[in-house]
């Protein structure tokens, strides 16, 4: 683990651990993150970054030189399902849009609590089969996201098989948020150590989007689904997140179902660690093995 990490995890835990409490309003959440978007680097000259309306969404495109035009990555963003845009990640989309040597189209999907469940799971269907009709073929498709956007992107393969619509070539997930019922052991194991996330604040925000609804609803946790079928998946975690289980636990289903899957769990790494390539080296190590990935699957399916 590099000197760098280890200044990560102070810096998020002085800063973003404590303004993520239950005692911070979903109202503040977003005016901070807001804040901080202003500061995130903007993508490199030969960045191509198009607004555009995703079958009914709001999208970013991202392309880089690197970027072919017939490979694509549906990018689903985290922030609890209350927070969070495309903005917020664009100093981590571009360098995955080159790694993946793909489009990235990041969604900015409704949020809850004015929008709850399902409606983030209907917009990234929506989009998908946007990107299908505008004649993406799903053998060169890509699908992923990061904490609430990574369960967000495994119910979403659940919703498509079950619709009977192509599903994509790959699925990788970035510290996967997918049991919103909570149960996992590493909930409470690592609820000192993980540096970003709150526990308290995460039965909250699971509140907030479920808004009543059963919190062992495949669609909404796919850990309690039915996974048979799903694509090749790639899944990251840090060993010190509250949400570790949740990562593990999905991918001992997924091997149980019997499909392809990866699963990294990467010493000591913040929530989400990618998103802090600026500055750091294991980020960028990350980035890396997730675009092996993903053109890996697209180039021998």
């Amino acid at each position: 683990m590099s000197l760098r990490a280890e200044l990560v995890r102070v810096g998020v835990r002085l800063f973003m651990k404590r303004r993520s409490s239950p005692a911070v309003s979903i109202e503040q959440i977003r005016r901070n993150l807001a804040a901080a978007q202003r500061l995130i680097p903007r993508p490199p000259a030969g960045t191509q970054t198009v607004a555009l309306d995703a079958g009914g969404v709001p999208a970013n495109r991202i392309t880089t030189a690197a970027s072919q035009p017939d490979c694509h990555v549906l990018y689903i963003h985290g922030g609890g399902y209350v927070s969070g845009s495309p903005a917020l990640y664009r100093a981590m989309t571009w360098r995955l849009a080159a790694a993946a040597r793909a489009n990235v189209l990041a969604i900015d999907y409704r949020l809850a609590p004015e929008h709850p469940f399902p409606a983030a799971l209907e917009d990234a269907a929506a989009a998908y089969r946007w990107l299908l009709a505008e004649g993406v073929a799903p053998e060169r498709l890509a699908v992923m996201g990061e904490s609430a956007g990574g369960g967000l992107t495994f119910a979403l393969m659940l919703k498509l098989r079950d619709e009977g619509v192509p599903l994509p070539a790959a699925v990788v997930g970035l510290s996967p948020w997918t049991d919103l019922a909570l149960t996992g052991p590493s909930f409470r194991r690592n609820a000192k150590a993980d540096p970003m996330l709150d526990a308290g604040e995460a039965q909250r925000l699971s509140r907030c989007y479920l808004a009543g609804a059963d919190p062992r609803a495949p669609y909404a946790s796919p850990l309690y689904g039915d996974l048979a079928g799903l694509p090749p998946s790639l899944i990251h975690v840090g060993s010190d997140e509250i949400l570790l289980d949740d990562s593990t636990c999905l991918a001992d289903r997924l091997r149980a179902a019997q499909c392809e899957l990866t699963l990294e769990v990467w010493p000591r790494m913040p929530h989400v660690w990618h998103a802090f390539a600026t500055v750091l080296p294991e980020a960028r190590k990350a980035i890396e093995r997730i675009g092996a990935f993903v053109q890996g699957r697209m180039t021998f399916l």
